[in-house]
């Protein structure tokens, strides 16, 4: 019952023996109705009075006990959660030296998180490239940061309404069989986030390696610069079959 939040499988056992209950139990008793030990009944118990979990008292010398009522347990349980995330956010993050080193992320989810942070915490530069409808989750704080007067260079797949006035926009042509579903992003010309889509799963990697962030700056600037030439002269591109194939070969 409590395992999910922290708790261990006996302070469980106890905690559930007495929430079925609607009576004070001594030591005794919660041994039968837990299964937990008689040898360990008393730590266990002692623990869970001293995490406010449940309720303690003398009677004719016998000691009993009884469980926070479940409300009241809910209500803890989300004030310590929130205390948790408060102490967490406030903890001090030591500065460190440029990390060269390339980290793997693998997850949705979690590589939406880290972008949004690294998005924070940008100062000068923000250079990211993905698709419309991905982009879109972006776009308050891309704007936010483009008001606070930071340098925000958009590369978008699909149509991107935005108050940001560098916007590159790619609208695919059925033509583009090998397009395929990526993130870039690079802060301050310092960091850099590349995510792509493997065997159906998102999968990214990070770095402030110097020749990676070069690597990814240059590749977003040869996905605009193809952009803006596909669109000036599609009519020709198109008529030209040799330079239409090879150009719909590109990833981008």
């Amino acid at each position: 019952m409590l395992q999910q939040f922290g708790f261990t499988q006996y302070e469980s056992q106890v905690y559930q023996a007495l929430i079925t209950v609607d009576e004070p139990l001594d030591a005794s008793a919660i041994v039968k109705r837990s299964g937990v030990p008689r040898a360990k009944v008393y730590e266990v118990l002692h623990r869970m009075t001293e995490k406010g979990m449940i309720l303690e008292s003398t009677v004719e010398k016998k000691r009993m006990y009884t469980a926070l009522p479940i409300e009241s347990t809910i209500e803890k349980l989300k004030a310590d959660f929130e205390d948790n995330v408060e102490q967490l956010r406030n903890a001090q993050i030591k500065e460190t030296p440029i990390d060269d080193r390339v980290w793997t992320l693998k997850n949705n989810q979690s590589i939406q998180s880290l972008l949004k942070e690294l998005l924070h915490q940008a100062k000068d530069s923000i250079i990211i490239s993905g698709w419309a409808d991905d982009l879109e989750e972006y776009l308050p704080i891309l704007e936010a940061k483009s008001n606070e007067g930071l340098s925000v260079n958009i590369h978008s797949i699909g149509s991107l309404e935005t108050t940001i006035p560098s916007v590159s926009t790619l609208i695919p042509d059925t033509h583009h069989e090998t397009l395929e579903r990526s993130r870039i992003l690079i802060i301050d010309e310092q960091e850099m986030l590349f995510a792509g889509i493997e065997e159906t799963k998102w999968q990214a990697i990070r770095s402030q390696s110097r020749p990676l962030v070069k690597f990814f700056t240059e590749f977003f600037y040869h996905d605009v610069a193809l952009t803006e030439i596909t669109q000036k002269y599609k009519t020709q591109i198109m008529e030209d079959q040799d330079v239409r194939d090879v150009l719909l070969k590109l990833r981008y």
